[in-house]
């Protein structure tokens, strides 16, 4: 299978950049909790793909306003948690996803 063609780059790029909250919350939901700055790495280790921290800080912003996940402060670092709100949506989302797959 040829995975370079721009069908198959369009779908990638969907899939991951553009639905950053989808990596971002499934990361924090691991692991408790997640620190801004290192979730760009984190998303390259487990994901396979990176983006800017500006973009990460972005997302954050917009999954706080929309209520999907809280910060607390600690020392000088915001770390993120995910809210009720937050961790049943991801788990809608995720469910959607294996429908979505299971049904090609």
């Amino acid at each position: 299978m040829r995975k370079t063609t721009k069908p198959f780059k369009r779908l990638k790029r969907h899939l991951t950049s553009e639905n950053l909250w989808l990596p971002i919350m499934s990361i924090i939901r691991k692991d408790g909790e997640a620190y801004a700055y290192a979730l760009p790495d984190e998303m390259e280790r487990r994901f396979g793909f990176k983006c800017s921290r500006v973009m990460v800080y972005i997302v954050l912003h917009m999954l706080e306003g929309q209520k999907l996940i809280k910060s607390a402060e600690k020392g000088r670092r915001k770390y993120y948690r995910l809210t009720k709100d937050g961790s049943d949506t991801l788990d809608a989302a995720k469910q959607y996803l294996k429908m979505l797959s299971s049904s090609l």
